[in-house]
């Protein structure tokens, strides 16, 4: 049994690690949400299928405590809205955040899509592939690779992301599901681009 799940562990990291690399390098639908969603998402998603024989629902692809994720959900989007006025209106961010605002299709459309597979491959696949193996430490290990993933973002938030990525960790571990992350992690970034491009006062 150890065996396996060892197996699983390594082919996790590894295959989080080939999907980042190949987002990073190409694209392949020519348009950077659809692809994370190929990478992110539906590769995972294949492996359990079809590698590890897994139903998704054990990586977190549920509604889990549904209790628990509203209530940590709102506490993590009101810290944030108290927070981003404060970060979102530097030059910074202004600069890398408000060009999102001019998007293709709506861009709260548009993050959502972005982000949906980006938290399935940290708080779904890796978290929960990792848990067995390294119990509790799984919820900082997971947050490494999701902070080198920040690199060309304004560094204030890729330096945040080994607390933020933890937290987002922990809330995926105590719901047993990724959606909440997901959630929080999407108000933060339409915020951010809605305080960053002026759109809120």
């Amino acid at each position: 049994m150890k065996n396996r799940v060892d197996w699983k562990v390594v082919t996790a990291i590894v295959v989080s690690t080939l999907t980042m690399v190949i987002n990073h390098y190409h694209r392949i639908l020519h348009y950077k949400a659809c692809d994370r969603l190929l990478l992110y998402l539906g590769v995972p998603l294949l492996i359990i299928l079809l590698v590890f024989h897994e139903s998704p629902t054990r990586y977190g692809f549920r509604l889990g405590d549904w209790k628990a994720g509203l209530a940590l959900t709102a506490v993590g989007c009101g810290v944030m809205a108290l927070v981003m006025p404060f970060v979102a209106r530097t030059e910074e961010f202004r600069s890398y955040y408000a060009p999102q605002a001019n998007s293709a299709i709506p861009f709260a459309l548009d993050i959502a899509l972005d982000l949906f597979g980006w938290e399935f491959l940290f708080r779904g696949f890796l978290l929960f592939a990792l848990y067995p193996v390294c119990g509790p430490y799984a919820i900082l290990l997971q947050a490494i690779p999701f902070t080198t993933a920040h690199f060309g973002k304004p560094e204030l938030e890729t330096l945040s992301c080994i607390l933020g990525g933890s937290a987002f960790g922990y809330v995926a571990w105590r719901t047993r599901s990724f959606l909440y992350p997901f959630l929080i992690h999407w108000f933060l970034t339409t915020f951010t681009v809605l305080l960053a491009s002026g759109a809120v006062g």
